[in-house]
């Protein structure tokens, strides 16, 4: 009987470790540094890892006036030095970590400014490290040294900066800093780099968005079926499925695949047969559960549920569950 114990316990230890092996396997890309948060090209602007829940929600109606000066000077600097978006939401991120975004004359130790740099660590003088045009290049001065922080998540590259001793706390500013850069960040396609923007070969890819329209319109007035892919009915994925294979580029399956399957941008400055999503949680693209096509002047084609047909409709930009970025199909996005 004890042996039979004995052989029992060590059967079930064996049992248990297959079991962690598997469940390890499975998971391996939960850490935040295994996600892929964009182009090496610096073009994406990374909003929160799906696998997370921000701690904290700022809209950004929520800033105050010396914050919104604050974050236009980031933006305006970063523009005047050519610097794709992706370095402004990291300034932004730690600005708002570390000073919430006020140009504090008062910290920890030493510690001033928006990015309560020390004097005594070499950041620049006390009237330096207080002066927001000093602060926010010596800011990029030093993200531009870090290795990787184009393809790194922004909160990370944030901490390399900062060197703080809580290096998780950059990352809960994410969806916030996606948000001010679309709201007030303007046209940020000037300040991304040509292979991410023109892949394609001149006029290639309105071509394939006017394709991708056509496709789509003319399939208006079919009935909405949870899981089709046509021809005689779509669910809003599936729609856009062909609509895209019609013009010659291969989407995933379902919206929330669908949003990582191009290049995005600040949801505002969508151009014509970009995709727009919905999530329960904006902040969370792993809460999508709406996929639409923007047509340009404010509307949208659509498989909406099944109470209406395929549709066209008007889309406001701050219409609720819209998430702050739209995806454009056939860019292809390298993975870091």
């Amino acid at each position: 009987m004890r042996r039979w114990l004995v052989g029992l316990l060590a059967l079930g230890m064996l049992g248990g470790l297959i079991a962690m092996v598997a469940i390890a396997t499975l998971l391996g890309g939960v850490g935040s540094g295994d996600f892929t948060f964009g182009a090496p090209c610096g073009t994406v602007l990374a909003s929160t890892d799906p696998r997370e829940t921000p701690r904290v929600a700022v809209q950004v109606s929520d800033l105050d006036p010396e914050q919104r000066a604050i974050v236009e000077q980031i933006i305006a600097i970063g523009k005047q030095r050519r610097l794709p978006p992706r370095a402004w939401q990291i300034a932004i991120q730690a600005g708002m970590t570390e000073s919430r975004l006020h140009n504090l004359h008062y910290g920890d130790r030493d510690s001033l400014g928006i990015f309560q740099m020390r004097p005594s660590q070499g950041w620049g003088s006390v009237a330096q490290v207080t002066d927001p045009s000093y602060e926010i290049n010596k800011f990029y001065d030093v993200l531009l040294t870090v290795p990787g922080w184009e393809t790194r998540r922004p909160g990370d590259s944030a901490q390399d900066v900062e060197r703080s001793a809580f290096p998780a706390r950059y990352h809960q500013w994410e969806p916030l800093a996606v948000n001010v850069i679309g709201a007030v960040g303007g046209d940020v396609t000037e300040f991304t780099r040509v292979s991410c923007t023109a892949p394609l070969p001149p006029g290639a890819s309105s071509e394939v968005a006017e394709r991708a329209m056509r496709f789509a319109l003319g399939e208006v007035g079919k009935p909405y079926v949870w899981g089709a892919t046509g021809p005689n009915a779509y669910d809003c994925s599936g729609l856009m499925l062909r609509a895209y294979e019609s013009a010659g580029v291969t989407l995933p399956r379902v919206a929330r695949q669908q949003y990582w399957a191009g290049a995005q941008l600040p949801a505002r400055q969508a151009q014509p047969g970009d995709l727009l999503f919905w999530g329960y949680d904006t902040s969370n693209p792993d809460s999508i559960h709406h996929v639409a096509m923007y047509l340009g002047n404010g509307r949208i084609v659509e498989a909406a549920n099944q109470t209406v047909p395929l549709r066209q409709r008007a889309v406001s930009f701050d219409e609720h569950e819209l998430m702050p970025l739209a995806v454009r199909p056939g860019v292809p996005v390298a993975k870091a």
